[in-house]
């Protein structure tokens, strides 16, 4: 497929139906339906909410847990939005202050629905895809989502003449893992695998964003293991008590710097990134830290074991699942035991987050503050230096 720039218009060599080459004219946003310049789409402004950089994007997974902070980020820089949303719109209108009057637009959109995905992208420059299922429904499986839902995105995209894609993905995703603590191969990563290798046939000059967990605000890294379903009352299950696995977790607001910094940047066509955090840790020390900050250490009672001793654990799981099948509490359930289980593995000579630019937030900054809703004796008024500030835990040498 061939793009040519004529004035005012691209022309796009498309396949049709019967196999036939045929011409697309699509409008170049810089130009009004009679060929004159459209000044509503030049830059303005002094650079912030009020103002309009040039990029006209649409992001697609705007109401999750990542696409809240890129669109906060994006509306900062005076871009203007199109945000596709599938829940209620009363879910998804918080996101109109992220911008000034005029500058965040919204429409509803099925990921099934090549037509409501045309529209979204119909008016931009750059497109995110942050459509994402940590969970399979009875409605939307992993490869629905990560596989054929982003293949779809981008092809529209690449028809409809959009200038950059960017997509994200998982840091671990493998075309064939290792089963740590699930009985096969893990669905999430293999999509996530697949869903990246689709991006790239549809959408060749794509930027995609390897992420390892990240946490932060209403994330389900942090408050997964804060949550009352994961602990057995004051006990805790690890894969291998978490001395087999290294985690190098990423905030969240670095993974969406990152991405806004790459729509921003042409020359982060066609590349890959790996998002992770400054320093790597043991599992083991991350989570014993986690539950100290907590003010839930050895003296409240907290112990962590190996789960495969454990024959009620698994019972637990499938309770909870039958329970909410929509919406594992907790975000207990096995893909995402099994995510937890791994071990972050960096390539070298691929470029992070700091090749974009982003000063990377570490651990010991961020999460006392993401923890502190969940500290034993919530309500206890503590004296000043009543209680000991945690040591970090130690950081393990890097991989790459």
């Amino acid at each position: 497929m061939a793009a040519v720039a004529l004035k005012g218009h691209f022309a796009t060599k498309v396949a049709s139906k019967n196999g036939s080459l045929g011409v697309l004219y699509i409008k170049s946003a810089q130009y009004s339906s009679d060929g004159r310049p459209n000044l509503a789409a030049y830059k303005r402004g002094t650079g912030g909410r009020s103002s309009f950089n040039g990029i006209v994007a649409t992001v697609f997974g705007c109401t999750g847990f990542v696409g809240r902070y890129v669109c906060n980020k994006l509306g900062k820089t005076g871009t203007q939005m199109v945000l596709p949303y599938r829940c209620d719109f009363y879910d998804a209108q918080r996101l109109k202050v992220c911008g000034d009057l005029g500058q965040v637009l919204f429409t509803p959109f099925d990921l099934r629905d090549e037509e409501s995905i045309a529209k979204a992208v119909r008016y931009s420059n750059v497109v995110i895809n942050l459509v994402g299922r940590d969970y399979e429904t009875k409605n939307f499986k992993f490869k629905d989502v990560h596989v054929d839902g982003a293949r779809r995105l981008a092809r529209i995209c690449r028809e409809m003449g959009v200038e950059r894609f960017i997509h994200l993905s998982y840091l671990n995703a493998s075309s064939n893992p290792k089963p740590l603590v699930l009985s096969k191969p893990s669905m999430f990563k293999i999509s996530k695998y697949e869903g990246e290798q689709a991006v790239k046939e549809e959408f060749p000059t794509a930027t995609i964003i390897r992420a390892s967990d990240i946490y932060g605000s209403e994330d389900r890294f942090l408050r997964a293991f804060a949550s009352q379903w994961r602990v057995h009352g004051q006990l805790l299950p690890l894969y291998k008590n978490g001395m087999a696995t290294i985690k190098q977790p990423v905030y969240v607001s670095d993974v969406a710097q990152g991405i806004v910094n790459a729509a921003r940047d042409p020359d982060t066509r066609c590349q890959v990134y790996q998002a992770v955090g400054p320093d790597r840790y043991l599992l083991a020390d991350m989570v014993d830290w986690f539950f100290k900050l907590m003010r839930k250490d050895e003296n409240w009672g907290y112990r962590r074991y190996d789960m495969k001793y454990d024959p009620i654990f698994p019972l637990k799981v499938a309770l909870v699942n039958m329970i909410s099948p929509a919406y594992p509490f907790g975000n207990l359930h096995w893909e995402s035991i099994e995510r937890e289980a791994t071990t972050d593995v960096t390539q070298r000579g691929v470029p992070t987050l700091e090749d974009l630019g982003v000063c990377l937030t570490r651990m010991q900054d961020q999460v006392p503050w993401e923890l502190k809703p969940f500290r034993a004796y919530q309500y206890y008024i503590d004296k000043l230096g009543e209680f000991a500030k945690p040591e970090p835990p130690k950081p393990q040498p890097s991989t790459a």
